[in-house]
């Protein structure tokens, strides 16, 4: 990286300067564009490796779902009213908020006047535009129809990020209601229980087992506060660790299909995603085989993925792709399997699994929103059993003391 410093001006005659640090010259023209500015003048003033301010930038500056779906909805529509596609995104850079995308749009654009594929170009910015993006949008290149790829990107994006709020909402109560108890008996150990602790000494009272464990946690706590801390952050640490490989990804995918809660809503969830990715990879064009490498990637539990790995198998041995889902009727339920076989029967398998997607996403917003009501009851007994247990832990000692005065 190099740090230039600039003037620059913009349409209405406001002047800025200032320095940045830039590849070369044509980086920073595109770095002062996004924020609405022209290059006037430049000069160099250091070359030197900007590594940390690179990974700050990766790190921070993600680009939303909500920013590429209104930029495939906008670059259709724009393709349909002749706009050339260098100059849609152009302008569409000079939309966004986002700098990352509107960066990244410029190289794009560079790319298509040099005359390189749209689908290549995105290639470059994988940790922007996902395989599945540009696997459509190629197929949407070769197809012709490249205007109503982008309205399905548009659409399977909002239905995706639709899902996963409804998802996310569901679990937000809990999640609260979970760390909001850990956190008052934490504050309890450690500034109500040395109290009691006081008071039973001075009364000289024999303690139960249950009291003396709570004691002895409470006084950990209280004397080797950084060690709890850093031992509660080589848990977090190792069980993050353990999510990551390959024995702990089975072991929480097994988990959540197991968990009575939580199982229908994991294959309704995983059937909706399955069926939407699916069906609009091939309706776009994509290769059937393809479709399901990407869809693979997509899913995050292990035994979907697995189910989806067995499939591309078979299809490449001439079996029909619904065969698979039909064995697996205890991952995917049976109407996933049945449909996807009459959409391979009367040629209209991505009209099919479509339905299901629509379907399967309507199933999980009603479960999503009847979770609240079957999760708070568990929750309630949960913590009043964990305050009865502190309560008559701590309580019955002084209790029994006075009843033998």
């Amino acid at each position: 990286m190099t740090l230039f410093s600039y003037t620059a001006k913009k349409i209405s005659g406001e002047e800025t300067h200032g320095t940045k640090d830039a590849k070369d010259k044509f980086d920073l023209a595109k770095m002062l564009r996004c924020d609405g500015y022209s290059l006037i003048a430049y000069a160099e003033i250091e070359a030197a490796k900007s590594a940390s301010s690179g990974m700050s930038f990766n790190l921070f500056s993600r680009v939303s779902v909500v920013d590429k779906m209104i930029f495939a909805r906008n670059v259709a529509v724009m393709i349909d009213a002749g706009v050339s596609l260098a100059k849609s995104l152009d302008i569409l850079a000079s939309q966004t908020k986002s700098v990352k995308f509107c960066s990244v749009l410029n190289d794009v654009a560079a790319e298509i006047r040099k005359g390189r594929p749209l689908s290549d170009s995105m290639a470059d910015h994988h940790d922007v535009f996902s395989s599945l993006f540009i696997s459509m949008v190629k197929a949407g290149e070769e197809g012709g129809n490249l205007s109503e790829t982008f309205r399905l990107l548009g659409h399977q994006m909002e239905k995706e990020h639709a899902l996963f709020r409804r998802v996310r909402g569901a679990l937000v109560y809990p999640s609260i209601i979970i760390v909001a108890m850990m956190v008052i008996g934490v504050l309890m150990l450690i500034y109500v229980v040395p109290t009691l602790v006081s008071t039973f000494k001075e009364l000289s009272i024999e303690l139960p087992p249950t009291t003396k464990a709570i004691i002895a946690v409470s006084n950990f706590i209280v004397s080797h506060t950084f060690i709890f801390l850093a031992l509660v952050a080589a848990i977090i640490g190792a069980i993050t660790w353990f999510l990551r490989t390959e024995i702990g990804q089975r072991w929480l995918s097994s988990a959540l299909l197991h968990l009575p809660i939580f199982k229908t809503l994991v294959q309704e969830i995983n059937a909706a995603r399955t069926a939407r990715t699916l069906g609009s990879l091939i309706g776009s064009g994509v290769d059937v085989l393809r479709a399901l490498e990407i869809t693979e990637d997509v899913l995050q539990n292990y035994y979907y993925r697995a189910v989806l790995r067995e499939a591309r198998e078979r299809v490449q041995k001439g079996k029909p792709i619904a065969e698979v889902f039909k064995e697996n009727a205890n991952l995917y339920p049976l109407l996933v399997g049945e449909m996807m076989s009459v959409g391979e029967e009367t040629g209209k398998l991505s009209e099919m699994l479509g339905r299901l997607a629509d379907f399967y996403e309507e199933e999980v917003s009603a479960a999503t929103q009847d979770m609240s009501t079957i999760v708070e009851p568990i929750l309630m007994v949960i913590i009043g059993v964990v305050v009865g247990f502190f309560a008559i832990s701590m309580i019955q000692p002084l209790y029994s003391s006075l009843s033998n005065l």
